[in-house]
C-alpha cells in the first residue's frame, strides 16, 4: 500500500492535463453506461458556518479504473496559518485484486480535476476562448488558471477580482486585476467563479452578451442572476441537490429552481455533443463529482508504483 504525499503526486503526472481531461470523459462514459455509481456524500458540520464541514464521498469505477474508494475532505471558511482552507485525503481499493492501492494527498487532485471539467466546458462551449474573467484567487483559481495556460493558446486576457484585492497581485505576469467584479467580467467571454463567497457578489448583469459563467466555488451567483441566463447546465443533478450550499441547489430548495429546467448536464455535453445555440448565454454549475476524485486517484496510484513514487506503508 502506498501513500503519496504533494510532490509525491506532482511527479506521478498529477498536473497532465490531458490525462485529466481523459480520466474525466471516461468516468462520464462509465456512468452513463452503468460501469460507475457513487453515493450520496456523508456530511458532518463543523461548526456554526456553513462553509465548514467535512465530507466522505464514496464512488466506485469499472473499466481501466477497476477501483473503488473515498474521499475524506474537510472544508473551512479561511485557510489556518500556514495550511489551507480545503485538505482531503483518498483512499484507494483495486477491485481486481481486492487490495488497497493506497492513499494520496488529495486537496490539489480535487483541483485538477474540477479544473479538466471546466476545460471540458470550456472547449465544448467557447473552443476559441480569447477573454477570461477570474473572480478568486486562492488555491482553486490558480489551478484553473494553469489550466488555461496549458490548454487554450490563444487566450490573451485573464481578468481577475478578488474579495482580498492582495491575493489576486499573487497571480503573477498575465493577468489584470480589477477593483469590483463587474469591471473584471466586462470584456470576458467566459467567467470562472472560485471564491468560497458565502454570499452572492454577481447578479443577472452577468448573462448578457452571450457569456458563459462557470460557478466553481461557493455562492457567488444570485438567483436572479441564475435565471437570467438562458441555458442552466450543471455536471449532475443528483441527491446532493438536497444538501449541497452551491447557489443552484440553494434556489432548489428555496423553490425558484425546477430541475426539469436543467438544459444539459456533463454525460449530455461530453457523450451526446450537446450546445447551446449560438449567441445563448450559459450558467454551469460544478458540484464536483467524487467519480473523478477516485478515477484520477486511481491512475496516479499506479503510476506511482510502477515508478517506484511514494511511501510504502506496512501491510
Amino acid at each position: 500500500m502506498i501513500w503519496l504525499g504533494r510532490e509525491d503526486v506532482l511527479r506521478a503526472g498529477a498536473l497532465d492535463w490531458q490525462a485529466a481531461m481523459e480520466d474525466v470523459a471516461e468516468a462520464v462514459r462509465l456512468l452513463r453506461r452503468g460501469d460507475a455509481e457513487m453515493t450520496a456524500e456523508s456530511v458532518l458540520p463543523l461548526g456554526d458556518d456553513p462553509r465548514a464541514k467535512g465530507y466522505g464521498l464514496p464512488a466506485r469505477l469499472g473499466g481501466r479504473f477497476a477501483a473503488a474508494g473515498i474521499k475524506w475532505t474537510v472544508h473551512r471558511p479561511a485557510a489556518p496559518k500556514d495550511g489551507e482552507a480545503i485538505t482531503s485525503t483518498t483512499l484507494i481499493e483495486d477491485l481486481a485484486t481486492a487490495r488497497p492501492l493506497g492513499m494520496v494527498e488529495a486537496a490539489l487532485l480535487t483541483r485538477v480535476r474540477t479544473a479538466a471539467v471546466s476545460a471540458h466546458v470550456l472547449r465544448a462551449f467557447r473552443p476559441s476562448l480569447r477573454r477570461v474573467a477570474l473572480l478568486g484567487a486562492g488555491a482553486q483559481a490558480r489551478t484553473h488558471l494553469a489550466m488555461l495556460r496549458a490548454l487554450f493558446p490563444d487566450l490573451d486576457q485573464v481578468t481577475v477580482w478578488s474579495r482580498s484585492g492582495h491575493e489576486a497581485e499573487r497571480l503573477g505576469p498575465g493577468v489584470v486585476t480589477r477593483p469590483d467584479p463587474q469591471a473584471a467580467i466586462a470584456d470576458a467571454e467566459a467567467v470562472l467563479l472560485c471564491s468560497s463567497a458565502p454570499q452572492p457578489f454577481l447578479g443577472p448583469e452577468a448573462a448578457t452578451g452571450g457569456r458563459l459563467v462557470l460557478q466553481i466555488g461557493f455562492h457567488e451567483m444570485s438567483f436572479a442572476g441564475i435565471a437570467a441566463f438562458d441555458r442552466i447546465t450543471c455536471d449532475l443533478w443528483g441527491d446532493f441537490a438536497r444538501t449541497s450550499a452551491k447557489s443552484l441547489f440553494q434556489m432548489y430548495r428555496a423553490g425558484q429552481f425546477d430541475p426539469a429546467q436543467v438544459a444539459a448536464d456533463l454525460p449530455a455535453i461530453l457523450c451526446d455533443g450537446w450546445r447551446p445555440a449560438p449567441g445563448e448565454s450559459v450558467y454551469f454549475s460544478s458540484f464536483g463529482l467524487n467519480l473523478f476524485d477516485i478515477a484520477l486517484a486511481a491512475r496516479l496510484l499506479r503510476a506511482a508504483a510502477g515508478q517506484g513514487i511514494g511511501t510504502h506503508l506496512p501491510g
